[in-house]
């Protein structure tokens, strides 16, 4: 035997998981290597006894194609001070593979320094995961489970703008994204959606509840004057991450809050806070307009990846092979579109304070540019006689006045 290779994977799923674990079990089983997993991420690898499972060519074969993880993840973050090597040197570890987003890939980094500097040397290569699409990888690469998401949310969504047209109501769809939209952008586009709205949208403004409602209402308004009384938009919960606390709080909607008095958002549906907020403004406006909020979240985090995903994962898992025998270490496995693989390393995309920077979407690229321009609907100056039948002051839903693009 000659050694171990420790797995672990770390964050909230994300399709593709399981083809990255099976794809570095065969190719370093294959090799006379022990493959160790990691349940529960960080949280038992410096405990007295930690929860690993034996992966074997079986096992390592039936994952392969499943959503979820096989191994149990964690969200939890170890300090410095909760180090010790015990489980590297009594496994014999030579590589810990990591599966998840800067969080923990910045934690195996300084894990692998800790270890150095007790004289036991491992190298760590990190695979990127999120369903965000948010880390900065070169243009043009997904992260892993990005597409499978997607298409899901794809396949939801349409489903909701058939029941918008069927009964014709309004849906307010809000999906998932930490800070960036790619998700949310991704999904609206492709479905048609009449309105869109992403936090880098207000790269000219501040994110405020108020200018997101007039943006879907400059939406109902405009299809009102198509003659179409349904409709759908959806929102990337990404924009709370650039409001104040005081917008939030501002909503009236009852939050729980944390023990720093921050309102904690993992508790309530942002679709529900957006539908509620709209519905109190639809009425004000005497628009009659019933809209009802769809969740698009944590159904999307483990469903059976794509195929693309499926082969993306499994090169990115055959590469951490290739990287590790090239004695690379700190460092993220990278796939290009090509398929070839190449490490990018930590240090070159963080910044000052060690923090990786997230990829945001582009609001520059001809991509937005055509989705924004020409693939949604909103009041425009030239809409503005007609809208005065629904609203007295239409230059108020101007989608390019709410974002103050009207010089772009």
């Amino acid at each position: 035997m000659k050694g171990s290779i420790a797995i672990l994977a770390g964050g909230g799923p994300a399709p593709g998981i399981n083809s990255v674990i099976s794809s570095v079990a065969k190719v370093f089983l294959k090799d006379g290597y022990r493959i160790i997993g990691l349940n529960q991420g960080y949280k038992t690898l410096f405990s007295e006894s930690p929860d690993i499972v034996n992966i074997d060519f079986a096992m390592a074969d039936r994952i392969h194609n499943q959503g979820g993880s096989a191994l149990e993840m964690s969200r939890h973050k170890p300090k410095d001070a909760d180090f010790n090597t015990a489980f590297f040197v009594n496994n014999n570890v030579k590589l810990l593979v990591t599966i998840g987003g800067d969080d923990t890939a910045s934690t195996a980094n300084r894990i692998s320094k800790f270890l150095s500097a007790n004289n036991v040397k491992i190298q760590n290569i990190h695979v990127p995961k999120t369903i965000d699409n948010d880390l900065p990888l070169p243009d043009g690469i997904p992260t892993f489970g990005y597409q499978s998401a997607k298409q899901e949310g794809v396949r939801l969504a349409t489903t909701v703008y058939e029941d918008a047209r069927t009964s014709g109501n309004w849906f307010m769809v809000s999906a998932m994204g930490r800070e960036a939209g790619h998700l949310a952008f991704g999904i609206g586009a492709a479905c048609h959606y009449p309105m869109i709205i992403i936090p880098e949208m207000f790269n000219r403004v501040e994110v405020t509840f108020e200018r997101i409602l007039r943006l879907v209402i400059s939406s109902m308004i405009k299809r009102k004057i198509l003659g179409i009384s349904y409709g759908t938009a959806i929102v990337s919960e990404g924009v709370f991450h650039f409001m104040t606390e005081d917008e939030i709080k501002s909503s009236s909607i009852v939050f729980t809050f944390d023990d720093h008095g921050h309102p904690e958002l993992g508790n309530i549906s942002k679709a529900h806070i957006f539908n509620m907020l709209l519905q109190r403004k639809v009425k004000e406006l005497n628009l009659n307009i019933k809209s009802r909020p769809v969740e698009l979240g944590y159904e999307l985090r483990c469903v059976q990846p794509i195929a693309f995903d499926m082969l993306y994962c499994s090169l990115m898992g055959m590469g951490v092979k290739m990287l590790f025998e090239e004695g690379c270490s700190g460092c993220m496995v990278v796939s290009g579109p090509n398929g070839d693989i190449s490490a990018l390393y930590l240090k070159d995309v963080e910044d000052a304070d060690g923090k990786v920077k997230p990829r945001l979407v582009n609001m520059e690229g001809q991509k937005s540019k055509m989705v924004f321009s020409q693939g949604l609907q909103y009041i425009e100056p030239v809409d503005y006689e007609a809208a005065r039948k629904f609203v007295p002051n239409p230059e108020y839903y101007d989608f390019k006045k709410i974002l103050n693009w009207e010089t772009v």
